[in-house]
């Protein structure tokens, strides 16, 4: 018997699940015949929808409605959870990890492959900022929204009990650097959660928590347009957030962050979102890289100058074809991402069976923000909204686009729930820690000496 035809899909977010998902539909004959499988590398077993991580911050969302389970829905694939180290695409083979080899201590194994799409998607980008390390909050995935959550619940409870006033004023200040949607979106919601909070700490009152958004140039949320991005710092700066525009963090060192214009800020917080970089997978190939690091791609979405090898979303650098001006590509979103992997699971199916590929041409017709509860910006179809209908055309679009009957039924009954009722301000900080209080109640108890004789 021949080997089936291996497609190696390394990564499980927007593009490797909408990819392996779109495949095993299109190759549901080959799969059922043994012809071809489809094996998915990934560090978690689901997909994270990031759009909805703010809200999920907030608490409009459950964590476990903003994220896919890869098992459920690509049921016809084989789901390995593990961490691509390194790709030969010359010898159509992968290095990775798994737990089973970290448990096992036996090293790397290699894995054949005869395709390969590879979309490890991106990780935040940092800077040598002194302190970030040791203080900063990231915002990309799941475990961090609600790590941030329970952090800036708990730092009201702090502010809340102490009698130092330094103490009460760190921990009431919350620093967010980055102006795209990761930032604003993730203050927008946070602020308009603490302050509903707020009301239930006798002496923590909405006036005294400070919130400050520092970024580099001179604009916010740059993809919905200058006049809405103006909006949304008029709009943020009418809840008291100090939003700080052509600055940077220069410092946060013993928790104090010191900004470019020479602002000192003693916080507890510090949020990086200020944008993100290619997973280092890719520079662990033989497959071509631009000056970004991104995979060198085709319209079709194929490896430039390789065969068998294709990329989409973060990871790849895929030239628009749409665009007035040549030379242009598409930009690294979720819009196109999507759309990416339906195109790209197409040209593969192509590829195998001998047929003409076609390449990915999508017009990108705008984006949505939400500035929090009810508030929201959108420059969508040249139409630019501000307010509740930009807030609703928000939700509207990204419940369109989260994946599964299941998860949009379960958001749209979150969200008529929290209209009905009032917001849960619970922290759950212990979760990061859940094994602290057996481990104390476990620990043999102190020995104070010899007990005095009566």
């Amino acid at each position: 018997m021949t080997e089936p035809a291996r497609i190696l899909v390394v990564g499980g977010g927007y593009v490797g699940m909408y990819t392996a998902l779109r495949l095993q539909r299109q190759l549901r004959a080959e799969l059922r015949a043994g012809s071809a499988e489809i094996v998915v590398v990934t560090p978690e077993p689901y997909m994270t929808y990031q759009p909805f991580l703010p809200e999920a911050a907030a608490g409009s969302i459950s964590p476990r409605h903003v994220v896919v389970p890869l098992r459920r829905v690509l049921d016809r694939c084989r789901i390995v959870i593990g961490e691509v180290l390194s790709v030969d695409h010359a010898k159509r083979t992968a290095t990775l990890s798994t737990l089973a080899t970290a448990e096992e201590g036996t090293g790397p194994v290699a894995l054949a492959y005869d395709e390969l799409v590879i979309a490890p998607g991106s990780v935040s980008r940092t800077l040598p900022v002194p302190g970030l390390a040791e203080h900063g909050i990231g915002f990309k995935t799941v475990e961090e929204a609600i790590g941030l959550r329970n952090h800036v619940i708990e730092q009201m409870d702090i502010a809340s009990s102490t009698r130092d006033p330094a103490i009460r004023d760190a921990a009431l200040t919350f620093v967010f650097v980055g102006g795209g949607y990761a930032g604003v979106e993730a203050l927008a919601e946070l602020e308009d959660m603490a302050r509903y909070t707020a009301r239930y700490h006798h002496n923590v009152r909405p006036e005294d928590l400070r919130w400050v958004l520092v970024e580099a140039s001179d604009r916010i949320l740059p993809e919905v347009g200058e006049a809405m991005g103006t909006y949304a710092i008029r709009e943020l700066r009418g809840r008291n957030i100090d939003v700080r525009l052509e600055t940077r963090l220069e410092t946060c060192e013993d928790r104090i962050a010191v900004l470019s214009d020479g602002t000192r800020l003693p916080t507890r917080t510090v949020v990086w979102t200020a944008g993100v970089k290619p997973a280092p997978v890719l520079a662990a190939t033989d497959l071509p890289l631009n000056e970004r690091g991104r995979l060198r791609c085709t319209a079709t979405l194929a490896v430039e100058g390789v065969e068998h090898a294709w990329a989409a979303g973060d990871a790849a650098a895929v030239p628009d074809v749409t665009a007035k001006a040549p030379g242009g590509e598409c930009a690294p979103n979720a819009q196109h991402a999507v759309r990416q992997a339906k195109v790209l699971a197409e040209n593969i199916t192509a590829s195998l069976r001998g047929q003409p590929l076609k390449e990915y041409a999508h017009a990108y017709v705008g984006s949505v923000a939400s500035l929090g509860l009810h508030k929201g910006v959108a420059h969508v179809y040249g139409r630019k909204l501000k307010g509740y209908p930009a807030w609703f055309m928000h939700r509207a679009y990204h419940l369109s686009r989260v994946p599964t009957f299941n998860r949009k039924a379960r958001v749209l009954a979150e969200w008529t729930l929290s209209g009905l009722f009032k917001r849960e301000i619970v922290s759950l900080g212990s979760l990061e820690h859940p094994r602290a209080e057996f481990e104390l109640a476990a620990a043999p108890p102190p020995d104070h000496g010899d007990k005095p004789s009566s």
